[in-house]
């Protein structure tokens, strides 16, 4: 299909950037395009105008911060692919990112798109809301930040503002003895997750001192499942990690669709969420 008519810009600067934004026309702002083009071109969204922000190499780029990370905007799955700051460090945005569309999305698709859309089947907010990550937010009326565990409100909704735009993301460090684990239950034809499970564990002494994880996929946004808690001062022993998976889904409202009715659904969460559990806690031993 063929999306409506709109005016475009090409930000050459930050402060171009935000000018635009501040107009309150309705401009929406555009990167890689692979979360934006598709839905205009389905005519479910028809922005007045594209505030081009690609070209901006302050929005780029992966650096350390405080021994965690910080993760520009605009940075493409590709270049969190390549970054050995990420591998080392965070190696489940490189695990969730492996598996996000094709190469042509990978190549041109960025972090913050992918965020700022909030798809209720994309992966990366699950993995940001394990890691506690901050999102950094700017407009010409200033800065604010907003953590992950906050910026989803519900489907392709979240806590900016018409006339803000996502700087950066910054991720903490992880917990020391900390292992990670991202796996999903993919639609096959989309690449989307029908269920999708990141989890991160920490032990010490062959306990669990840390455990969070969230779930994608199977409602209207990515959700942190209080079952986890349970893990917290055991051993990780199967019949905790049972437990966790067979209380992940409580509270949450499961949606259905053509690709999986939601009883289908709750059993894939059930499932993704043991053996990522299982994963993260092999690899953190």
């Amino acid at each position: 299909m063929i999306p409506a008519s709109f005016d475009y810009v090409r930000a050459v600067s930050l402060r171009d950037a935000l000018s635009a934004l501040a107009a309150g026309d309705g401009s929406k702002v555009i990167a890689g395009g692979h979360s934006l083009l598709p839905v205009m071109k389905f005519r479910l969204a028809q922005p007045a105008r594209l505030v081009d922000i690609a070209a901006l190499p302050e929005l780029r780029g992966v650096a350390e911060h405080r021994r965690g990370a910080r993760i520009g905007a605009t940075t493409t799955y590709r270049e969190l692919l390549e970054s050995e700051l990420l591998r080392e460090r965070f190696p489940i945005i490189a695990e969730c990112t492996d598996n996000i569309g094709d190469l042509q999305v990978r190549n041109r698709g960025t972090i913050g798109g992918s965020l700022a859309h909030a798809d209720p089947s994309s992966d990366m907010p699950a993995v940001m809301l394990t890691l506690d990550a901050t999102f950094n937010l700017r407009s010409k009326r200033g800065r604010r930040s907003v953590r992950a565990r906050e910026f989803f409100h519900g489907a392709f909704s979240t806590a900016l503002a018409e006339d803000e735009l996502l700087i950066d993301i910054v991720v903490p460090p992880l917990p020391k003895g900390a292992g990670t684990a991202y796996l999903s239950q993919k639609q096959a034809a989309s690449g989307y997750a029908l269920a999708g499970a990141a989890v991160v564990v920490a032990l010490r002494r062959k306990t669990v001192t840390h455990a969070a994880a969230a779930l994608t996929g199977v409602g209207e946004i990515a959700k942190l499942i209080a079952s986890t808690d349970q893990l917290v001062g055991t051993k990780g022993e199967p019949e905790v990690v049972a437990r966790v998976a067979a209380g992940a889904t409580e509270g949450l409202e499961i949606g259905g669709d053509i690709h999986a009715p939601a009883d289908y659904r709750r059993h894939l969460a059930t499932v993704v969420i043991r053996r990522a559990v299982e994963k993260a806690l092999e690899r953190a031993r």
